[in-house]
Formats: structure tokens, sequence, C-alpha cells
């Protein structure tokens, strides 16, 4: 089972007593939510596993507080809940970040370096896989297989699939999203005047 810690309710880096209002209202949007979810389902353990996708689908990850509403609603144990949570890799126990980076580790990808890919995406953002950047910019996960074999190694970064992968493609992707970055906080578009074609 995967580790998760006991109170996996977002952190936004905000202290004070802003924080706490911040922390708040997102702890009622996750309640007000998972009840959302929760009212769609049964009461019965079998449907355990389809509540969980759900939540994630309509939060981006599984909450602690989801956890213990799905177990009351369920009339089943915490532990079991988390148990299942944690069995399943598809299960996600952070807040998504605004981009997805999952780089591939099945044996093609595997074999040709994806697991080099992999270090030089979590050295550059400062993360583990699965884990979530504290500016929720970034999300890095690792896959066991995305089907392009023939262009291995891959990464999928937004949905868009990168092949034949290299430590400097890695940079190459962080240097366009910090670029992105920079232009939006000067008020410009992504394509400057003069790369806007009719």
């Amino acid at each position: 089972m995967r580790n998760i810690e006991s109170n996996q309710v977002a952190s936004t880096g905000v202290s004070s007593e802003k924080g706490k209002d911040v922390r708040a209202s997102e702890e009622e949007l996750i309640v007000q939510r998972t009840k959302e979810v929760l009212a769609r389902f049964p009461h019965e353990s079998s449907s355990l596993i389809p509540i969980l996708q759900a939540i994630q689908e309509r939060l981006g990850y599984i909450d602690a507080l989801s956890m213990e509403m799905v177990a009351s609603h369920l009339g089943v144990a915490l532990v079991e809940v988390y148990g299942v949570a944690t069995f399943y890799n598809q299960f996600r126990f952070h807040p998504p970040g605004r981009h997805q980076i999952s780089v591939c580790l099945g044996t093609a990808c595997h074999v040709r370096g994806g697991g080099i890919i992999l270090e030089n995406f979590e050295r550059k953002l400062g993360i583990k896989s699965g884990e979530t950047t504290e500016d929720r910019e970034f999300s890095l996960d690792s896959v066991a297989c995305v089907g392009c074999c023939a262009l291995a190694p891959v990464a999928v970064i937004d949905d868009e699939i990168k092949g034949h992968m290299l430590p400097s493609k890695v940079e190459g992707i962080m240097l366009g999203f910090e670029l992105e970055k920079e232009k939006k906080a000067k008020g410009k578009s992504p394509l400057g005047e003069d790369d806007k074609q009719g």
C-alpha cells in the first residue's frame, strides 16, 4: 500500500488568518463535491471503487476527508477505504497540478532510459513521481505503458505524447513552460505580435 498523510486537504502555502480561510473554503468545497458524488451511489460496499473513481474525477484527487465520508456512506471502516484507495495506482492523494507530466516506465521505455527522463523531471521540478509542486503548477507521475513503444522513451505532457525523449528535451519542455509563464505575467499572449500571421 502507498502511504498518504492523515490530512491531505490541499495546502495553499498561505499563512495567517487568510490561510485558515482559504483552507476552510477548500474543505467546504471538498465536502460539497464529495456529497454530490455520494448522492449518486447506493450505500453498498460494492460501490467503493466506482465512488473513489468518481470523487477523483470530480476533485482531481482523493482527499482524506473524502475517504472519511465514503467510509461513513458505505458503513465500512476507514481503513478499508484507505486500503483499497492506496492499493490501486490509479488514485491520487494530492491536488493535481495545472500541467500533468507522465513518464512511461514500460519495458521499451525503461530499457531506453525512461527512468533517466523521470529523474530529470524530478530534479527540474523539485518533486518525486506522484507529487505536485507547491504552487500546483505541475504534477509528475510515472505510468506502466502509454502504447507508443516505437517512440520510447515517452513522456505525456498535458495529454500530448512526446517521443524519443532525452534529458535535453526535458530542459526544453521546462524552459517552454517558464517562457509561457513569463509572457503571461507581462500580460502578453504566448505568441508575439510578430508571430501572428493571417
